[in-house]
This record gives structure tokens, C-alpha cells and sequence, in this order.
């Protein structure tokens, strides 16, 4: 999906491939917030290879003898990719396992194990840092180089990956048949899927209208605005200097809307979506439609490959800064990605 919506920087610097294997897409999950170190809540930091992290939450839900509902997660994570990333476990009284014997199987490692007071919630974490090696890398170098400068000065149109909406769109083509046979009745994980891929739909449509204006890198008149790294906002009804300058420097972003219930106009021809979200009683929020890299650095290797370092915020992906590099292409191993959020 990213790599076929339309890019702000012009077209692609170059070609590669990614996830040649696991190791080259490493994402790393990062708290932001201390742990208490006592509490019915056990964290654990937990190193991944091959899985995706609802069969991962199934594993320790297993293992600690609860239910899935007891497992706390803040993000998911690829599958093709070796990622890191925290789960809590509710035990309320429970014994506590041997943790490690979750790596018997290899594909899992126990890196930390903490107490705390409260069950992990989805989209605390405050970002994820990701090491990614391009390889077949096609393209001229000086070209290469101007766009990494520009990815890094500038940002990226905050675009959802294309993880979000299934392999080949399926899980958003599943949503679309889901909500118009009235929103039958299903799983509590199925459901949130399908409401998440209609509602991350609506929002790059909007980012794309914005891409193609030339406004996604600035705030118009009646934009909501987001502050850099926090989720806090404020409306600008009026774009003056300040404003201007806020954006320029990097401070402040425009905001489109994460479809729900609140008081924002329908966008024309999207009516149908946002009524059933607002249905399914989900509440309106707001996501930026910029995303910067942080401590972004890059190095062309002797092997051709290219490897990039950046972190980014909670629910932006990396595919989307990809995108804006080159054409990529996956190698896939069989399954789903969820995407690294």
C-alpha cells in the first residue's frame, strides 16, 4: 500500500529489496515510561524471530496459564523481521512461571522481566527504532544521498504501511464485505482489525488528497495541529507567521482525523465508512500527517546493501519512509504481517 501511494518527494531515488531475511528488518520497541517494580503485572521484554505478536501473546498466555485477555500489548509487530517489543502479564495472585522456558522453542528470548501496578495498554510506548538493510540496491548515488538528506530534513507523509490493511489489501477488502453485510458479529480481534483497516482507509485518503495539494507538510486554515512527539493539539483557525514558523522548524504538524464519533463534517464521498465507525462507537481522533525520523543515519556497505538507523514514533512505519526512497520489494516468508506500530 505505501509504496503505491503517491510520494512527496518525487519519484523513486532508486530500487532494493527488503526482509531478504529476518535479521535485515530489526524493530525495537521502546517504553518511554518507568516501571513501577511491584504489582499484579509482570513486563516482559521479549525478543522475537518468525512470529507475529498475536501468536506470541498466545504462547505467553499459555504459558502463565490466563487468558489472552490477561496479556497487555502496546504495538504489533512483523512477522519477517526479528523485533523486540513488551508484553505484560496479568497473574492476580497466580504463581509466576520460569520465563525462559518460553525459549525453548529458539525463536523467542527473554530480555527483561519487571513488575508493575498497570496492564500494558495499545499505543503507550513512545517509539519504535529500526535497524533496515536494503538490498539489490539500484540507483546513483549522489540521488540516493539527496533523498536520505530530504527523508531526514523533512519527514514523510505519515501514511498507515500497507501491514495494516493485510496481505495484498485482504483484510481491508474482508472489512469492507464485513460492514457492508451490516457488521455481523465476530471475534473481539477480528472486529478491531476490520474497524482499524476502514478507519487507517479514510485517513490516507485524506493524506493523499493533502500529498497532491502540497499541503501535508503544512497547516492550513482550520487544521487541527499536533506537537511534535506528544498527542497533544490545539485547532488553528488562522495560519499566522508563528504558526508558519512552528511548522518550518519542525515543532508542530498538521492533523488529519481518525474517523469516530465528535464534531467534524463528513468528508464528501466517505459518508457510508464514517457513519459505521461512528456505529461501532469508535471516538474521533487525530493523527499527524507528518512523520520525522529521529537520530536518522545511513550507511552504503561494501556488500551494495544499504542499512538505515531511525526511530519513529508510536503507529508511524517504516515502509512509509521506504517508500519514499525506492521501490521496494519483499521477500516474504508465508503468513501475515501485522506491521511494526
Amino acid at each position: 500500500m505505501s509504496a503505491s501511494l503517491p510520494r512527496a518527494w518525487g519519484g523513486a531515488a532508486g530500487s532494493a529489496v527488503i526482509r531478504s531475511s529476518p535479521e535485515d528488518f530489526q524493530v525495537r520497541e521502546q517504553l518511554g515510561f518507568e516501571l513501577s517494580g511491584e504489582g499484579e503485572h509482570v513486563f516482559l521484554y521479549l525478543q522475537k524471530r518468525g512470529l507475529n505478536t498475536m501468536e506470541l501473546l498466545e504462547r505467553v498466555a499459555a504459558h502463565a496459564g490466563v487468558s489472552t485477555g490477561s496479556i497487555g500489548i502496546s504495538g504489533l509487530k512483523d512477522r519477517n523481521a526479528v523485533t523486540r517489543q513488551w508484553f505484560s502479564v496479568g497473574l492476580a495472585g497466580r504463581a509466576e512461571p520460569v520465563w525462559q522456558e518460553l525459549e525453548a522453542a529458539g525463536d523467542v528470548r527473554v530480555l527483561e522481566v519487571a513488575r508493575h501496578r498497570r496492564k500494558l495498554k495499545r499505543g503507550v510506548h513512545r517509539a519504535n527504532h529500526f535497524t533496515l538493510v536494503l538490498r539489490e540496491l539500484q540507483g546513483e548515488l549522489p540521488d540516493l544521498e539527496q533523498r536520505l538528506q530530504q527523508l531526514r530534513d523533512g519527514g514523510v507523509p505519515n501514511y498507515f504501511g500497507e501491514q495494516r490493511f493485510g496481505l495484498g489489501g485482504s483484510t481491508l477488502e474482508q472489512a469492507v464485505r464485513w460492514m457492508n453485510g451490516g457488521g455481523r458479529r465476530v471475534s473481539r480481534n477480528r472486529r478491531s482489525l476490520y474497524l482499524s483497516a476502514l478507519r487507517a482507509d479514510i485517513f490516507n485518503q485524506l493524506l493523499v488528497e493533502r500529498v497532491a495539494a502540497g499541503s501535508w507538510n503544512r497547516v492550513v486554515d482550520g487544521d487541527v495541529c499536533i506537537l511534535q512527539g506528544t498527542r497533544s493539539r490545539f485547532r488553528c483557525e488562522r495560519v499566522d507567521a508563528d504558526i508558519e514558523g512552528r511548522i518550518a522548524g519542525l515543532d508542530l504538524h498538521p492533523a488529519l482525523p481518525l474517523w469516530g464519533r465528535g464534531d467534524m463534517p463528513v468528508p464528501v464521498g466517505r459518508e457510508a465508512v464514517c457513519r459505521f465507525l461512528e456505529r461501532a462507537g469508535l471516538e474521533l481522533d487525530w493523527r499527524p500527517t507528518r512523520a520525522l525520523p529521529d537520530d536518522f543515519c545511513w550507511r552504503f556497505c561494501d556488500d551494495g546493501s544499504l542499512q538505515l538507523d531511525f526511530g519513529l514514533g508510536a503507529g508511524s512505519y517504516a515502509t512509509a519512509l521506504l517508500a519514499e526512497l525506492v521501490q521496494y520489494k519483499e521477500k516474504r516468508t508465508t503468513g501475515s504481517d501485522e506491521g511494526s506500530e
